[in-house]
């Protein structure tokens, strides 16, 4: 598996010129995830599947960001290291850049934290202005799919810290669980006309089941995210321009 941070320059620039020109971005946090959950939980499971995706569909991985946007989960639960939006949004911009710098012409950024969603949208809309031949994707680990996100929010919609993390986590990190120290609490989000961070949400730092968690379950949740995200990256692969603009 192409590993950017395991290859010299001349091995990435051979790559890049046999045509290997798509790279995958993980991008998790170092937050909080209640008693039970190490805090590198988001960093982790975006960077093994896009691993393990990027391994079966042959294309590059860029060196993780363990670092979000994670102001919501406030000094009431110790650990959490956030970024401003604005210092996320120049990070991925400037990763980005340099990559393109390299040959790169399709960027997918793989994010294992909601809260990364609109500091990754706004570094894109400026990419694509300025990079007018480049494409790139931002998606959830929970948007690969549509069978994924039910595996997400299966006991919580404003899940964090739920069943369907721990178990993935269960299953491929369990040194990083603490199932003694699970315990659930109902989503009160339902039907709310705002959104609420989590102080305001949960007495835990989770939100959903994990008590329910089993290794088999996270067994299931990585296959599926596997596979449907390794689609996923072979139709980039494949998709050509809708639409070639004409020339000047």
């Amino acid at each position: 598996m192409p590993r950017w941070d395991r290859l010299t320059s001349p091995e990435i620039g051979a790559l890049v010129a046999r045509g290997m020109d798509l790279a995958v971005l993980p991008i998790g946090a170092t937050e909080q995830h209640a008693a039970h959950l190490a805090t590198g939980t988001d960093t982790i499971s975006a960077e093994m599947i896009a691993e393990r995706a990027a391994d079966a569909a042959g294309v590059l991985v860029l060196p993780s960001l363990a670092y979000g946007c994670s102001h919501g989960h406030t000094h009431q639960w110790p650990g959490t290291l956030s970024l401003d939006p604005v210092t996320l949004t120049g990070l991925v911009y400037d990763i980005s850049t340099w990559a393109i710098r390299s040959g790169i012409r399709r960027i997918v950024y793989l994010s294992g934290h909601a809260t990364n969603g609109p500091p990754l949208g706004s570094a894109i809309l400026r990419l694509r202005y300025e990079q007018p031949d480049v494409r790139f994707r931002q998606l959830g680990l929970w948007d690969i799919s549509q069978r994924c996100g039910k595996l997400y929010s299966m006991d919580a919609e404003d899940f964090h810290a739920n069943r369907g993390e721990t178990s993935l986590l269960l299953h491929a990190a369990p040194d990083m669980v603490r199932m003694e120290k699970a315990f659930d609490v109902p989503d009160v989000t339902p039907g709310c006309v705002f959104q609420y961070p989590p102080p305001r949400t949960t007495p835990t730092g989770a939100v959903g089941k994990p008590s329910e968690a089993t290794v088999q379950y996270g067994r299931e949740m990585m296959e599926l995210l596997v596979e449907d995200f390794t689609a996923l990256l072979k139709k980039a692969l494949a998709e050509p321009w809708p639409i070639v603009p004409p020339g000047p």
